[in-house]
């Protein structure tokens, strides 16, 4: 052994590694990091937050109810977390568990301290912090905890109610190391009291984009449709989108609009029917991942109306396909956009300058072919899937 350096050492023993992660066992996001894991033959275990059954070949699963994630969801909508003593509204649930979940963590970290104990991983990794990763660092001691920031953590969630913001530090002072998947949260953490010497990594929060899936076509869509991918989110401007259609077909009125995840979702057929968009909207169900890709490559522009984000996994795989990206001018979304140059940033609550931008984006076929080639450009260098996963495995290498 004196002849082989500490770096081959380092790697021959994390040839095969043991992860518990706590994460929303539905979650595509969650799915998607933890895939690459199982694909390398490590040994990968869940506590789910959400009743699930993912199919990956986890070496087991466990689910671990807080935040009232054990309750029922309505009507069969998968995305839905149920009414929550009759709060009919997505904003009226989020505000009722930012006020209460914290209070159901210390309760249900007994359960996952007992499944630490039992499986013994090597690190335990919790995808996004409420409430994933603060339930993850009341049953912290065991094995190194990672934890992700996924983009409203720091500016939605964790502002929100004075334990959320309790909760949201004590995870932060607990981590041994963070994953962000933009700049803007590693400085947020530290400020909100993460220690600055303890590693962190910024990559796409799914572990980056499979471009052999996600890839634009030849030649570029000619289609002037417009794709928004968000599904209904509590910071998701939804409304603003709605409001934008009527003023694009003014102009546009061969636009046709195609919406992800919004299938059966009251507020979307109410906005729909209320503005007489039946013939020019189509509400999809959730999408896997090749059809996706599919209706991105059938698109002109993606849209992604948001007051809150890091950066969406969905934005960064529509631009992988040649979309040109309309986004909410945020300083995460900055990180990867430059107006004008490989997309457009308007204010998320303004229904003009969205359609103002959306325009732009049908009409402007000099900008949609430049945004496509500096899109590529940035895809293949910043997030592409095996290469962002195999920096994940090196660096938890060096907490192991």
């Amino acid at each position: 052994m004196s002849n082989i350096t500490s770096k081959t050492v380092c790697w021959w023993y994390i040839l095969v590694m043991r992860i518990l992660f706590v994460a929303d066992g539905r979650s595509p996001i969650a799915l998607n990091w933890m895939q690459y894991f199982v694909a390398r033959g490590d040994e990968v275990y869940l506590a789910s937050t959400f009743a699930c059954r993912p199919d990956l070949a986890l070496q087991g699963v466990e689910w671990v109810p807080v935040a009232f994630s054990g309750m029922k969801p309505e009507g069969g909508n998968v995305s839905s977390r149920g009414r929550l003593w009759g709060a009919s509204t997505l904003k009226l649930r989020t505000v009722i568990r930012q006020w209460f979940g914290p209070l159901t963590v210390f309760r249900a970290s007994r359960q996952l301290r007992r499944l630490i104990a039992q499986v013994r991983p090597e690190i335990v990794h919790a995808m996004r912090i409420p409430y994933e990763g603060m339930l993850a660092a009341d049953a912290a001691g065991l094995a190194p905890l990672v934890v992700s920031v996924w983009g409203n953590d720091f500016t939605l969630h964790a502002p929100a109610t004075p334990l959320m913001r309790h909760y949201t530090e004590w995870t932060l002072k607990v981590a041994d190391a963070l994953h962000a998947d933009c700049q803007r949260d590693i400085r947020l953490a530290k400020q909100m009291g993460f220690e600055p010497t303890r590693p962190t990594l910024v990559t796409p929060g799914n572990g980056g984009i499979r471009t052999d899936v996600f890839f634009p076509p030849q030649p570029l869509q000619q289609a002037p449709l417009v794709v928004n991918p968000r599904g209904f989110r509590a910071y998701v401007r939804n409304d603003t989108f709605f409001a934008a259609i009527p003023l694009v077909l003014r102009e546009r009125p061969d636009a046709r609009f195609a919406c992800a995840n919004m299938a059966g979702v009251a507020e979307a057929v109410e906005a729909v029917a209320r503005l007489g968009l039946d013939a020019v909207v189509d509400l999809l169900p959730a999408q896997p991942y090749a059809q996706m890709a599919e209706l991105f490559r059938a698109a002109q522009v993606v849209v992604s109306p948001s007051t809150h984000d890091g950066t969406p996994n969905t934005l960064l795989e529509a631009m992988a396909c040649g979309c040109l990206p309309v986004a909410g001018d945020l300083d995460s979304i900055r990180e990867w956009i430059r107006p004008g140059e490989n997309g457009l940033l308007v204010n998320p609550a303004d229904p003009q300058a969205l359609a103002a931008a959306i325009l732009r984006g049908l009409n402007d076929s000099a900008l949609r072919r430049q945004a496509a080639e500096k899109n590529a450009a940035i895809i293949a260098e910043r997030a592409e899937y095996a290469r962002n996963m195999a920096r994940v495995v090196e660096w938890y290498g060096r907490l192991i």
